[in-house]
């Protein structure tokens, strides 16, 4: 039984106890329809759609997004048990082999570990293996020793020297598992000291974030902190915060080390009792953007947070985190954001927002909002 069939909050109580679940479950089987439907094509992963366009944009394997289709696939086979999903998902899956040894990206994780790191939930797979250990091997080379962290960016190098962005954190977790299969403590001790140079640089007193910490690579030492994909540079993109919110509850499951742990609290408390987050617990694109509430929402920075809250309060039994979850999963599951079964396009959730400075991906479906959504599903059926 699908976590929506209990989650479903009681507004509608004339309605028989029955329902408005079966509704949703049905709303949702036609999302994933759409999914199993699209055709395989290694050139073609779907990345978000466009309503005005009425248009899926479809990127290669090397664009960072890459991996979540296949990943939305396999997670769709573990919540419903259809084998067709997981030999759909294998397909897709095997697209992205290639990028195992592109050393111009720092975001292997998001492509190879959301990937075939799913697909090792399911299967012993030695190949797949064998993959994450080398991707890993290529994620290494991005990183100095002397700033101690993994270059995210190569591009605008006329204005910074060695950016490292927030949403790093969540290639961590690739590095982490490549020391438990391979036995190789270098991936493990590498991503501790990104975090750590995380932990100190990235951070605001407010336990907000900066997006980007670009360090001077002679001195290693921070240079500029802006907010390269928020409202400005002191503000607090949502994305950005729920990226570190996830990334160091991730990295206190794999060290224990309570340092992670009180800076997960710390930014899930800034970001839960922000005075600008809706009702509903789906944020705006950016916490201080002056428009609201008529900004823009997104979806993926909700969903985010909801998956790396399920996790956090198995740390702490804060009850207040399992509720946020919840709440999103809870919203979500409605007609205001399932995507209307008539849209041909593999996705299942609208109103995300990818990069609101340069107007691209806004208010749309995002496959890394249905990633998250998929995942704080599974998340709460094991509790």
């Amino acid at each position: 039984m699908f976590a929506f069939t209990l989650l479903i909050s009681c507004k509608n109580e004339s309605k028989s106890i029955n329902e408005e679940p079966e509704s949703i479950e049905k709303q949702l089987q036609k999302r994933y329809a759409k999914l199993m439907s699209y055709q395989a094509d290694s050139l073609s992963f779907p990345r978000s759609y466009s309503h005005k366009k009425n248009e899926i944009k479809k990127v290669p394997s090397k664009d960072w997004t890459s991996g979540f289709f296949a990943g939305n696939l396999w997670q769709i086979y573990e919540l419903t048990g259809d084998e067709a999903f997981k030999d759909k998902a294998k397909e897709w899956t095997a697209f992205i082999e290639q990028e195992k040894f592109n050393n111009r990206t720092h975001d292997m994780g998001f492509k190879v570990f959301c990937s075939f790191g799913n697909g090792l939930k399911h299967e012993d797979n030695d190949a797949y293996k064998k993959i994450i250990v080398e991707s890993a091997e290529t994620l290494s080379t991005r990183f100095k020793e002397d700033i101690g962290s993994i270059r995210s960016w190569d591009f605008n190098r006329d204005i910074w020297q060695f950016p490292v962005i927030i949403d790093n954190m969540m290639n961590l977790e690739l590095l982490f598992e490549a020391t438990k299969i391979s036995g190789d403590s270098t991936f493990h001790k590498l991503a501790i000291t990104h975090a750590n140079t995380t932990l100190k640089n990235h951070f605001r007193p407010d336990n907000s974030c900066y997006h980007v910490v670009d360090y001077d690579t002679i001195t290693g030492q921070p240079r500029l902190k802006v907010t390269h994909q928020g409202y400005n540079d002191e503000s607090s993109w949502a994305r950005g915060q729920g990226w570190g919110i996830y990334g160091y509850t991730m990295a206190y499951r794999y060290t224990k080390n309570t340092k992670y742990l009180d800076r997960a609290i710390a930014s899930t408390n800034f970001f839960l009792n922000h005075k600008n987050l809706p009702d509903d617990g789906i944020p705006y694109w950016d916490f201080e953007d002056p428009g609201i509430p008529n900004a823009v929402r997104d979806v993926s920075a909700g969903t985010v947070v909801a998956s790396a809250l399920v996790e956090l309060y198995g740390y702490t039994r804060d009850k207040r985190y399992l509720d946020y979850s919840k709440k999103v999963i809870n919203s979500l599951q409605s007609e205001a954001y399932i995507l209307d079964a008539a849209v041909e396009a593999p996705f299942i959730l609208d109103h995300s927002t990818g990069n609101w400075p340069k107007k691209d991906e806004m208010d749309e479906p995002i496959v890394y909002g249905d990633y998250y959504f998929l995942e704080t599903l599974l998340r709460l059926n094991a509790l």
